[in-house]
């Protein structure tokens, strides 16, 4: 039977993403789309062969809503002298798909036109994500309404693939499910921390679908396990917890048999195994479908990628450069340009009764001019991400000083070695004795960066309000001028200094919490880091009020610090 992996092969990505795509091809509406993940041959087939399934139409990159949704069509109103108004996309993939290349680069406002027309019925979506980043993604309203999410980024199948649906009945034949198989589809869900709604529904129809393409008028464990697996394993957002062993003693399992091949379906392996719990057969189904990348991010207690993020800031409208979006009514100023493609098309449809006004007036128009008026006028609109700062704040006070400092210099060296990349920043804020300052100013230059980090001193108190003001009022500067700030604060924590410059703990914590609460109703990201060899419960409770995050690590060096960083909060170390 076609979708199923040939038996000379090992186990690959694309087998499940064939079984989701002859799942879509069969109900295209009841499954609302697919996202193809990784740019590769393995993808490129399974599109081809959806291609030859279903009617498709491809979303042009920078597609207005004219296009989308219907309207003028410019060309043949300009040859033919009156409005002609041209199908939108949407109507015409309204009976098919449309396929959305690059869809981790959609513009917000298309995304949503797209979201209305799933949520109407009227089209189905093939999205291809080609982000490489792990914390990029196509916009979570649109993932969301797609049923399954195919990661093929490691297929190395190439070869031409097939959806043979010749042998389905119709899905209305198939009987729904029983209250036992909702339930262990509910507690599969709940078990890996998918809590909307949407993907239950959908592994409800996808365990139906998948009966139906086997001719059968009941599911059976096999479907509930391809729905758990195709559904709502790549939507994990956390691991079962591990069961407690509460069965009496029984003797030792056999060891379990190794794969032969893959001539059997994956429902035929669970077949044998209709001893085991029906939720803990959905549970290991649906574990076995989790993509490597988000099953490591999982391990590590991190939540999946979401979409927006990425290494450089925040994104924000320009007028200038950044990914282009629509455009606008305005003036072509202030840098601002104009664009005449939306302007032409705003002002065609009002040619005939500007006309008639010229003529009436006495003033009768060129037959071949293109009249046109301010409120036509239109302008161009980018999407461009803000450079990122991470400013350093190290508390360079006490004996271990020392020890802090090689470490953030370290820290901030590796840093600093991707900015180029990534078009960030760097700045290091230090507070020792009863100061702090602002050593390093935002700056990619490696060499002003090593050049300020040698002349950094260490010793004396922690004045930790201090230097939390001082890093606060670095980064309001950086956002002030249009970029994103974030804080890392190596420190344990322990002020000694007050606001003033005063010596006593009582003081210097009153202090220290108020300056972290001004930054967090700032609503500036921040991370403490913890390096000291003995880590207390101070920093933990000033990441707390700094409604940041916290990391413990004793014994760094400027390596692990950079990896660990990275691993916690990756938009941000990645400056």
């Amino acid at each position: 039977m076609a979708g199923q992996p040939p038996e000379t092969s090992s186990f690959d990505p694309v087998w499940d993403g064939l079984l989701a795509a002859r799942l879509f091809a069969f109900a295209p509406k009841s499954f609302g789309g697919m996202v193809l993940r990784g740019a590769s041959p393995a993808r490129d087939a399974l599109v081809s062969a959806l291609c030859a399934e279903m009617e498709t139409r491809r979303l042009p990159g920078h597609v207005d809503d004219e296009r989308l949704l219907g309207g003028i069509d410019l060309a043949a109103s300009l040859a033919a002298g009156k409005p002609i108004i041209q199908t939108g996309l949407l109507t015409e993939a309204k009976d098919g798909a449309l396929i959305v290349p690059m869809a981790e680069r959609l513009d917000e406002t298309i995304a949503g036109r797209l979201a209305q027309a799933c949520d109407e019925g009227g089209t189905a979506l093939i999205m291809l994500d080609d982000s490489v980043e792990a914390e990029d993604a196509p916009p979570a309203s649109l993932m969301e309404r797609c049923a399954f999410h195919c990661d093929v980024t490691a297929s190395r199948e190439w070869e031409p693939l097939d959806l043979d649906n010749r042998a389905a009945i119709a899905l209305a034949k198939v009987a729904p499910l029983n209250d036992e198989a909702l339930m262990a589809l509910a507690a599969t869900a709940a078990a890996f921390g998918v809590h909307s709604l949407r993907p239950l529904l959908f592994a409800g129809e996808t365990a139906r679908a998948h009966a139906a393409l086997s001719g059968r008028t009941d599911a059976i464990e096999a479907d509930l396990s391809a729905a758990a697996r195709l559904v709502l394993g790549p939507r994990a957002t956390q691991l079962p917890a591990p069961q407690e062993d509460t069965a009496p003693e029984q003797p030792p399992e056999q060891p379990p048999e190794p794969p032969e091949s893959n001539s059997d379906e994956p429902s035929d392996t669970q077949n044998n195994r209709s001893d085991q719990p029906l939720e803990e057969m959905l549970v290991e189904a649906a574990a076995a479908a989790i993509p490597a990348d988000l099953l490591a991010q999982l391990a590590k207690g991190l939540a999946p990628r979401k979409s927006g993020g990425s290494g450089s800031g925040q994104k924000r409208k320009s007028g200038m450069r950044g990914k282009p979006l629509g455009a606008r009514p305005g003036m072509p100023r202030g840098g601002a340009r104009l664009a005449l493609i939306d302007t032409l098309r705003a002002a065609v449809p009002w040619q005939q009764v500007r006309r008639k006004e010229r003529q009436e007036a006495g003033n009768p128009a060129d037959p071949n001019a293109i009249l046109t008026r301010k409120d036509d006028l239109r302008v161009r609109r980018f999407d461009e991400k803000a450079a990122r700062v991470t400013i350093f704040a190290v508390d360079a006070s006490g004996s271990a000083a020392a020890a802090r400092l090689a470490e953030a210099k370290g820290a901030v060296e590796l840093m600093l070695a991707q900015a180029y990349v990534t078009r960030s920043e760097v700045a290091l804020v230090s507070f020792r004795g009863d100061s702090a300052e602002l050593l390093l100013p935002p700056t990619r230059s490696l060499t002003r960066a090593r050049r300020a980090l040698a002349e950094l001193p260490g010793g004396g108190g922690t004045p930790l309000a201090m230097g939390l003001n001082a890093a606060r009022e670095a980064a309001e500067s950086v956002i002030a001028r249009g970029r994103t700030a974030s804080l890392v604060i190596l420190t344990d924590g322990r002020a000694n200094i007050g606001g003033d410059g005063s010596p006593g703990r009582k003081q210097a914590g009153e202090d220290a919490e108020a300056a972290a609460k001004a930054i967090a109703r700032s609503g500036i990201d921040s991370l403490v880091v913890d390096i000291s060899s003995r880590p207390g419960p101070d920093a933990p409770a000033l990441a707390d009020t700094l409604q940041g995050r916290f990391l413990a690590l004793p014994r760094a060096d400027a390596k692990t610090l950079h990896k660990a960083i990275s691993a916690v909060n990756p938009a941000k170390a990645s400056a």
